[in-house]
C-alpha cells in the first residue's frame, strides 16, 4: 500500500489544475466589482453544537433564546474566539481534527437588477491546494473501491488513505416565514440525531422508519430539518409530521431555501444546486448537474474519460502526481460508456460523480450562472441567482425587502458538521441590511 504522505502529495499538482477544468468558458458579469462595498462575515466553527443544545441547560444563554433573544445579541464579534474553543476540543468537539482553523473570513459582495441578485464571495483556504477532490475510485487489480475521504473519517485519521473532499459554499435563505430563523440562523436545522451528532441512528432504524427509510425518502441517515416538521418540542428525529403536513406547510412557505457551490461537483459546469430545508435536506424538483456514476450492484464505473478527447481512459496515482486535466468526468463533453475489458491496471483512478449540465434541468437546476476560481490560495465565488427563479419550491426574492441569510464553507477536506457557520445575516435588496445589495440599474 502507498504511504500516506506520498498519496497527499500527488493530489496537490493535480488538485491546482482542476479549477482549469469547466464546460464552458469563463462566465462574465457586467458588474464592476470594486464598486461593490465588501462585508466580511465572519464563519465559525460549530462541533456539535445543535438546536437542542441551544435550549439545555449546558448552553448558558438558554433561558434568552427561549425568549427569543438573538444569537448575535450575546456573541457579536466573539465568533473567532467562540471556534477557537470549540475546535480544540471538548463536550462540543468530542473527535477534534488536527490542526483545523477555529475561523474563516468570508468576504462578501452584493448587487442586483430587475431581474437577478449577484453576489461574489472569497476565502482563504486552510489547505494549499483546493478542495476538488471528491469520491473518486480506484481499481487494486481486482475491484473498484473509493479511494480517500473526508479528514472526519476514521481511515484517513488513520492515515490509511489521504484527505479527498471538496470545498463547498451553502447559502440558507428565509423569508421570514421561518420562526425563529432571523435569532438562531442555522442551528434551527442542527438537531441531535443527525449525521457525526450526539444520539446518531443506526442506518437500519433510519431505512425502517416510515417517512425517512425505505418506505418514504429512502434514505439511512438523518441530515438537516426544521422543528416546524417534528411533532414533540424536543424535535426528535423520529418524530416527523405527515407527508399531508409537511406539504401544507411547505406551501405555506415555512422552508428554506439551500443552494450549495461545490468545487468538485458543480463547479465545473458552472452551476450549484438548489434545495430546501424542512422535514429533510432535500434537493428541488428535478435534476441536479451531479449524479453517481457508480453502478452499485456491480460497483464498477458508469463512464470513463473518451481516449479520443482525452488522451486516456482514466487517471492514476502517479499521474495525480503530474497533474493532468480534464479531473471532472463531464458526460456530454470527455466521457464514454465504462468498458470493463479496457485493460484496466492497479491504481487506475475513476471519478465516482458523472457531471452534466445538459442533462441538469428543472427546480433543481435552478443555479446556472455559479463560477468559482481558485487562485493564490483563496477560491472566488460569483453567484447569480434570479429574484424569481418560477419555481414555488424557491424563495421569490423582491427589491426593497430584507432577508435573513445563512452561510457555511466546508473547507480544508471535511463534510456534515466539521464546517464554517454564520450567525444569521440580513441581506437587504436595494435596502438597507448587515449586507446592502446595491442596484445595478
Amino acid at each position: 500500500m502507498l504511504q500516506t504522505s506520498l498519496r497527499y502529495l500527488t493530489v496537490v499538482a493535480f488538485a491546482a489544475n482542476f479549477i482549469a477544468v469547466s464546460a464552458l468558458a469563463n462566465a462574465t458579469t457586467p458588474i464592476d466589482w470594486a464598486s461593490v462595498p465588501v462585508e466580511e462575515v465572519t464563519l465559525f466553527y460549530p462541533g456539535q453544537s445543535s438546536f437542542q443544545w441551544l435550549h439545555s441547560p449546558d448552553h448558558p444563554g438558554a433561558r434568552k433564546v427561549g425568549r427569543g433573544t438573538a444569537c448575535k445579541d450575546c456573541h457579536r464579534d466573539s465568533e473567532r474566539s467562540m471556534g477557537n474553543d470549540i475546535v480544540s476540543g471538548g463536550h462540543l468537539e468530542p473527535n477534534p481534527i488536527d490542526g483545523k482553523k477555529g475561523s474563516l473570513q468570508l468576504a462578501v459582495q452584493a448587487a442586483h437588477d430587475e431581474e437577478n441578485l449577484y453576489l461574489r464571495f472569497r476565502w482563504k483556504t486552510q489547505a494549499e491546494r483546493p478542495g476538488v477532490m471528491h469520491d473518486y475510485m480506484r481499481y487494486d487489480g481486482q475491484a473498484w473501491a473509493f479511494y480517500g475521504g473526508p479528514r472526519s473519517a476514521k481511515r484517513v485519521r488513520q492515515g490509511e488513505e489521504p484527505p479527498l473532499y471538496e470545498d463547498r459554499l451553502a447559502i440558507m435563505i428565509d423569508d421570514g416565514d421561518v420562526q425563529r430563523f432571523a435569532e438562531q440562523g442555522c442551528w434551527l436545522s442542527c438537531h441531535t440525531g443527525m449525521r457525526d451528532m450526539p444520539g446518531e441512528p443506526t442506518s437500519e432504524a433510519v431505512r425502517s422508519h416510515p417517512y425517512l427509510g425505505e418506505g418514504g425518502l429512502g434514505r439511512n441517515d438523518v441530515r438537516k430539518y426544521l422543528p416546524a416538521s417534528r411533532t414533540d418540542t424536543s424535535t426528535s428525529w423520529d418524530k416527523v409530521k405527515s407527508p399531508e403536513a409537511l406539504a401544507k406547510l411547505k406551501e405555506e412557505g415555512v422552508f428554506l431555501d439551500l443552494m450549495q457551490w461545490r468545487a468538485a461537483r458543480s463547479n465545473p459546469v458552472d452551476m450549484a444546486d438548489d434545495g430546501f430545508v424542512l422535514g429533510y435536506r432535500l434537493f428541488d424538483e428535478g435534476n441536479n448537474p451531479f449524479s453517481w456514476n457508480v453502478d452499485r450492484d456491480s460497483m464498477t464505473p458508469k463512464f470513463m474519460f473518451d481516449p479520443k478527447k482525452v488522451g486516456r481512459k482514466s487517471l492514476t496515482v502517479s499521474d495525480i502526481e503530474t497533474g493532468p486535466e480534464p479531473a471532472a468526468l463531464i458526460r456530454e463533453d470527455n466521457s464514454v460508456p465504462y468498458d470493463p475489458d479496457a485493460g484496466w491496471k492497479e491504481g487506475d483512478v475513476l471519478p465516482g460523480r458523472l457531471l452534466s449540465r445538459v442533462d441538469a434541468r428543472g427546480s433543481a437546476a435552478d443555479n446556472t450562472r455559479v463560477t468559482g476560481k481558485w487562485e493564490d490560495g483563496s477560491w472566488t465565488v460569483t453567484w447569480i441567482r434570479p429574484l424569481d427563479t418560477g419555481h414555488d419550491d424557491d424563495i421569490t426574492l423582491k427589491r426593497g425587502n430584507t432577508y435573513t441569510f445563512g452561510f457555511a464553507v466546508h473547507d480544508d477536506n471535511v463534510t456534515t458538521r466539521f464546517h464554517f457557520v454564520s450567525f444569521p445575516v440580513v441581506v437587504g435588496i436595494g435596502r438597507g441590511g448587515d449586507i446592502t445589495a446595491v442596484p445595478l440599474d
